[in-house]
């Protein structure tokens, strides 16, 4: 064999070794802690008990979400077992619980961790140990922070940009409006009330009264008392659902017939207004980004109806009047949709990465109109939101889908 012609195969043998080993490589599994080629084992807090369990039934209804993914063969052929704590609403035992997931049950993630107080008090825990802090369940503004907290991202719709709507709404509508708050003393509630007085701007001064309670108090009544004494035509209600529920119960009692806006994380028809009594409810107005399950006219929506298939199968004692399962079924799919995006690489950055590339994906739980999107300059998936009024046992929407600014830092 020639010298030209050796040097050619040797050329040939040395490229096809090297496309075999790129081969290779390329379809080699990544992991990180939580992973493996047959689990993913996802971390969860959520209150099952205290001032705020009524919350508990988002964590009840996403462990039921990942049963029936399991019993379809998981995720990319991987099972999620989903490890979900108890809280209690309380920022020291959120810290102790979350360091159980990660130091202990060596989870990938951190999903969905429920109340702004909690999330607070982990935030910097997680982003020091690189542990995404994925799908916050809570409203506040700074979690939409990815040049300082890169490992955490919001889901639902900012609290600023909810009550900016609000303030909107008021000038426009009801321009003389002489508006009360009720708020709760902790970041969820400031964080709300700084984003209503940010709306109406100039005109903050619309303002005439606010209280704020804890959320160890048993009863808000002599708040709903005071308040009414200012001679305000408006309440706007930032609490959490035992409290809007007494809210709009107590408001009933003492014939205080005031325009009342309660927070969309305490509309829930089966956790709020109910106990509160459907006949104290009427004209009570918010806003929100889900369908209803107990309204009639999502009974033909493809979405829906997969939602109440889910229901019937994996979760048939769930009160599907209780927006809190919306809520959980929402959240677990976008969840499933970001490990399905990350392949057989599983790492704990590759689902920061996949997280921050949400385009138009849509639950089958949004309204029409609502799509999550993100970046990686936007970790505010969800940012808008429609106008709602309660009339007989039900919400009705009405206007348009509204955007909500929502600040990046």
């Amino acid at each position: 064999m020639r010298p030209a012609t050796i040097r050619s195969a040797a050329f040939w043998t040395a490229l096809i070794t090297f496309a075999v080993a790129s081969g290779s490589a390329l379809a080699q599994k990544k992991y990180d802690t939580g992973a493996t080629d047959t689990e993913v084992r996802i971390g969860h807090i959520v209150p099952y008990s205290g001032p705020a369990s009524a919350y508990g039934i988002i964590g009840k209804t996403e462990e039921a979400y990942f049963k029936m993914i399991n019993e379809n063969g998981g995720i990319n052929g991987r099972k999620i077992r989903f490890i979900s704590y108890d809280d209690a609403y309380s920022p020291p035992k959120a810290v102790e619980q979350v360091r159980k997931l990660v130091e202990s049950d060596e989870v990938l993630v951190v999903f969905n961790a429920l109340g702004t107080p909690s999330n607070t008090a982990i935030q910097k825990y997680l982003n020091a140990k690189k542990v995404p802090q994925l799908f916050v369940a809570t409203g506040a503004t700074k979690w939409n922070d990815p040049s300082h907290f890169p490992w955490t991202i919001g889901w639902q719709p900012s609290y600023q940009s909810e009550a900016r709507i609000y303030a909107k709404f008021l000038m426009k509508e009801k321009p003389d409006a002489k508006v009360a708050v009720l708020y709760q003393n902790d970041d969820f509630g400031k964080d709300y009330l700084k984003g209503l007085k940010d709306g109406f701007a100039a005109k903050a001064s619309a303002i005439v009264a606010e209280e704020s309670y804890e959320v160890s108090e048993p009863t808000i009544d002599n708040h709903i008392v005071k308040l009414k004494a200012s001679g305000a035509d408006v309440l706007i209600s930032i609490t959490t659902p035992k409290f809007a529920a007494q809210t709009i119960k107590k408001m009933a009692e003492v014939d205080w017939k005031a325009l009342q806006i309660v927070a969309n994380v305490s509309t829930s028809v089966g956790a709020v207004m109910r106990p509160a009594g459907f006949e104290n409810g009427q004209g009570v107005l918010s806003a929100h980004y889900a369908k209803d399950a107990g309204d009639a006219q999502w009974k033909d929506d493809p979405g829906m109806k997969k939602f109440l298939a889910f229901l019937d199968k994996h979760y048939p004692d769930a009160d599907r009047t209780n927006s809190q399962v919306i809520y959980g079924y929402g959240a677990a799919q976008t969840l499933t949709k970001i490990l399905e995006m990350c392949g057989d690489d599983l790492t704990r950055a590759n689902i920061m990465k996949q997280a921050a590339n949400l385009k138009d994906f849509t639950p089958d739980t949004l309204l029409p109109g609502v799509k999550i999107n993100t970046s990686a300059t936007d970790f505010a998936p969800i940012e808008q939101l429609q106008m709602m009024r309660f009339k007989g046992e039900k919400w009705d929407l009405f206007g348009e889908v509204i955007s909500g600014e929502t600040a990046t830092h």
